[in-house]
């Protein structure tokens, strides 16, 4: 019995001690250090992002534009619209992108409600495409100094104003037209030029300056009868100017602006022949439209665009030229262009030939 009772109270004894030993210690976990930052950048730049998800988290870039006339007139609003499309297509089409546009916009008022409303919508680039919608600008680029303007033709950045955003832009288009001076003179069995011009102006100016002042430098003798009918749109003044100058004696015409498809649609049925600008219009008179100088606004576009994307909204003039590429020559292959044509280009793109405009 007492053998017995010793075990028991020796196993009893084993299970307290038992109970009371301590918990067995875990190790502790490991510590990461913190990684440099070179670590983190090599890190990131071993994640591959392709370009087309950057560029969709992003975004498209968003450009507006006003224009006085429409997209399809073969002259001053088409020039940019067709420059647009040369651009989009350049960055990779509608994904990279977007184009948003209003037409016919004459009545400046109207234009300027178009001008606010596209940048309320938070457009990168609201382009006031006619030299009339400059005091809206003044009044309505400085409520948005996150969005980018432009306008045109000029080269007032207002700047001086204190404005930053608003971009200006210019074609020097009397480069091409003193080359279609020079074959007009040269190609004129009358002797008489006739020249429809809108509003004493801007790139018409230029144009119908530099047209004259080639076509003198062909033949001192050549008589060019300039008429300014006082308007970009009305397509009937323009038709009645073009016969003037035909009752006159004139067997080659050219004008500048929209409305110049009046005077076009005169040449034509009468078999005069017609120098265009701004866009090229063999299109609408195949047998009758010698040549073009077609302005390409994407020269001046592309560079705007890169300097937004880094941060600067305005203060640049731009300037489109026959040696940036800016301007360039269409001739029609129907007719037999006198080689002193691309002589004449080339001597204003070297500087041999200087242009006396307003004389």
């Amino acid at each position: 019995m007492k053998t017995k009772f010793w075990i028991v109270l020796l196993l009893a004894l084993i299970l307290v001690l038992g109970a009371c030993a301590p918990e067995p210690v875990a190790e502790p976990p490991a510590v990461q250090e913190p990684a440099t930052t070179e670590e983190v950048v090599a890190e990131e730049a071993a994640v591959e992002v392709p370009a087309a998800e950057e560029a969709m988290a992003e975004g498209p870039f968003r450009v507006a534009v006003v224009m006085p006339s429409a997209i399809n007139d073969l002259a001053f609003s088409q020039s940019m619209f067709d420059a647009l499309l040369v651009v989009q297509a350049g960055m990779g089409g509608e994904a990279a992108m977007e184009i948003v546009y209003s037409e016919g916009m004459f009545v400046v008022d109207d234009a300027a409600a178009a001008i606010r409303d596209y940048a309320t919508e938070g457009y990168d680039l609201v382009i006031a495409h006619g030299s009339q919608y400059g005091s809206s600008l003044q009044e309505i680029a400085p409520d948005f100094p996150n969005t980018s303007f432009a306008w045109g033709t000029t080269v007032n950045t207002f700047t001086d104003e204190g404005i930053t955003n608003i971009f200006a832009y210019e074609a020097r288009s009397e480069e091409g037209g003193y080359v279609n001076g020079v074959i007009a003179a040269s190609m004129s069995e009358s002797g008489i030029l006739g020249v429809v011009g809108p509003i004493e102006a801007g790139d018409a100016k230029l144009y119908v300056d530099g047209f004259v002042a080639g076509a003198k430098s062909a033949n001192p003798d050549i008589v060019v009868n300039v008429n300014y009918i006082g308007s970009f749109s009305d397509v009937a003044l323009a038709a009645e100017a073009a016969n003037t100058h035909i009752a006159a004696g004139a067997d080659v015409l050219t004008g500048t602006a929209q409305m110049v498809v009046g005077a076009i649609g005169v040449a034509e049925e009468t078999g005069v022949l017609w120098f265009g600008t701004q866009a090229s219009q063999t299109s609408l008179a195949p047998t009758i439209v010698v040549a073009n100088q077609v302005y390409h606004w994407e020269v001046v576009l592309n560079d705007m665009i890169a300097l937004i994307k880094e941060g600067t909204y305005g203060g640049t003039a731009y300037a489109l030229t026959l040696a940036n590429g800016g301007q360039v020559m269409d001739y029609n292959p129907e007719f037999e262009i006198p080689a002193s044509a691309e002589t004449t280009v080339q001597g204003i793109i070297d500087g041999s030939i200087t242009i006396a405009i307003g004389e």
